[in-house]
């Protein structure tokens, strides 16, 4: 059933928000199990269209090689996660991961093959080994989203395309359901049981993102709204190497050139970090080049690589439109907003603190990611917590464990990493004055996204982010619902506003630099600061 008018469908068991990796691998577990469990997915955009289909990165899975294992690929995790990375998330993520990635190559996922027939597996930045799996080169989010997407389509669903779900309904300490605008612009209440948010990243947020238009931080800003915890957001890893090009998203130069040879040069053609580090020890090197030469992208040599139209197919299309052949050209790059490695506090099956909610994917924080997510970590995470989330349901499940990220909010001894509650974040007073701020939300996210940019990028400082808190109380002052063609953009610059806040407070607060958290006035990781910083408000929980 596909979801077009204003009344109010349901009520569901499940209603699965978002339509990635970690939504629809939750959806196909439950249609998979003989309960009759009446499942309604909720999308912005259609089935197919989130930011899964943009993941150009593959997928990290220890699948069979004598020269891996899943101990490697904890170990890497760990390594780029800066001390912040829970043991046990790690733990299921590569030893369940293996297993869900050839549930997807049951359901017709096509993965780049050597002559052989084995896999191709290519090495990308912060692994040991090379054990990441791609599709068409650097399209593997779009065949991973395909064959998700057709295997939700047969199942018996309710499909709401062009649904926007705009905050909780919490009454007696659970969520009950969403409020929603439908495709006419109506409002109405979608009463579910169990509540999955899987609405994907915050990329939005900045200038300069890999990320598509829809990754407005949906699902975290209703959970900041319902004072529900969220952790970790203050690292919010950026991809170095996405081409410098008016384009947006920007288009991805996949990690796996790097892991084929290919070089970072600055503007004298001189390399100046390993180009396998993690992300944000190659992000921060660059920025550091970038200010140190006063200039706005730096270059990657992809010139030795050989048969590059070959092995990246979907690359060298992309490059090939703005005009640029790999074979001869240095290919220009900036760091871009790409990936947040906390969210929506859960434990290891997916609960949230407030009952009947959960999260799975970007959107949610395990504990899988601590400070930097390692590459192609991404995939598997919303494929892995998915479906570990829909077991649960299914299992009967009602509260939260304290495992995972949720050890900071429930406690587990000496286990845990401890929660730290974010002092300087302040409730935003939506609509308390017109002031300065533009009524067009277009003029307001894109102030939103440059004062961002500016003040809580790759680095920042207390100075630069008190700039950007400034502006964004000034924007919230001045926000009034839309109407008409504006009420989603609206709808989105509020959650903008809500996510920026809290990812502003944690920056202000966490003074060190850790994993992709940098700042210049703190510029040493401090064992002090080995905590979560949680952001949460029980009394508005019910």
């Amino acid at each position: 059933m596909n979801g077009t008018g204003g009344a109010a469908p349901g009520p569901f068991d499940v209603l699965v928000l978002g339509s990635g990796v970690a939504g629809l691998s939750a959806a196909v577990r439950l249609a998979d199990d003989p309960a009759a469990v009446n499942v309604g997915i909720l999308t912005k955009g259609e089935l197919a269209q989130s930011t899964t289909r943009w993941a150009q990165g593959g997928v990290a899975a220890v699948l069979g090689s004598d020269e891996d294992s899943t101990d490697l690929h904890l170990a890497d995790t760990l390594a780029a996660g800066a001390g912040l990375c829970d043991l046990d998330a790690v733990r299921v993520l590569v030893d369940e991961g293996p297993a869900r990635v050839g549930e997807l190559i049951a359901l017709g996922a096509a993965f780049d093959r050597e002559a052989s027939g084995d896999l191709a597996r290519a090495r990308e930045g912060g692994h040991s080994r090379p054990r990441v799996v791609h599709a068409g080169g650097a399209a593997t989010g779009a065949e991973v989203e395909r064959a998700l997407v057709e295997a939700t389509r047969s199942s018996a669903g309710a499909v709401l395309e062009r649904w926007f779900a705009l905050d909780l309904i919490v009454a007696q300490g659970r969520c009950r359901g969403v409020t929603a605008r439908a495709p006419s612009g109506e409002v109405v209440e979608i009463r579910a049981e169990h509540v999955f948010l899987a609405t994907g990243g915050v990329g939005q947020l900045f200038s300069v993102t890999t990320n598509p238009a829809e990754a407005t931080g949906d699902g975290v800003a209703m959970a900041v709204r319902a004072g529900v915890p969220v952790a970790d957001v203050e690292f919010i890893q950026f991809h170095p190497t996405a081409l410098h090009h008016p384009a947006m998203p920007r288009p991805l130069l996949s990690e796996a050139l790097r892991g084929h040879g290919a070089w970072l040069r600055d503007r004298k053609g001189e390399r100046f970090v390993d180009e396998l580090a993690p992300r944000d020890v190659v992000s921060r090197a660059m920025a550091e080049r970038m200010a140190a030469d006063g200039a706005d992208h730096l270059w990657l040599d992809a010139t030795g690589l050989v048969d590059f139209g070959v092995r990246f197919p979907t690359i060298a299309a992309s490059l090939q439109e703005v005009g640029l052949d790999p074979v001869v050209d240095w290919l220009p790059i900036a760091p871009a907003a790409h990936h947040l490695s906390g969210g929506v506090v859960t434990d290891l099956w997916g609960a949230t603190a407030l009952g009947g909610l959960w999260a799975a994917g970007e959107t949610a924080c395990a504990g899988v990611h601590g400070a930097n997510r390692l590459a192609s970590n991404s995939l598997l995470e919303g494929m892995v917590f998915g479906v570990r989330m829909a077991e649960a349901v299914l299992a009967g499940v009602s509260s939260p464990a304290p495992t995972g990220a949720m050890r900071a909010v429930l406690g587990d001894g000496d286990r845990v990493i401890p929660g730290r509650p974010a002092t300087l974040a302040a409730d935003l007073e939506f609509g308390r004055a017109p002031g300065p701020a533009p009524s067009d939300p277009a003029k307001g996210k894109d102030r939103l996204q440059r004062a961002m940019t500016a003040g809580a990028g790759v680095v920042r400082s207390a100075a630069s982010l008190v700039a950007a808190r400034r502006v964004l109380l000034d924007l919230a002052a001045g926000w009034r619902p839309g109407s008409g063609g504006e009420a989603v953009a609206a709808d989105e610059l509020r959650n903008l506003l809500s996510v920026a806040a809290v990812v502003v407070a944690s920056a202000a607060e966490r003074e060190e630099s850790r994993g992709a958290h940098t700042r210049s006035d703190f510029p040493r990781t401090d064992p002090a600061w080995r905590c979560r910083l949680v952001h949460a408000d029980p009394a508005r929980r019910g």
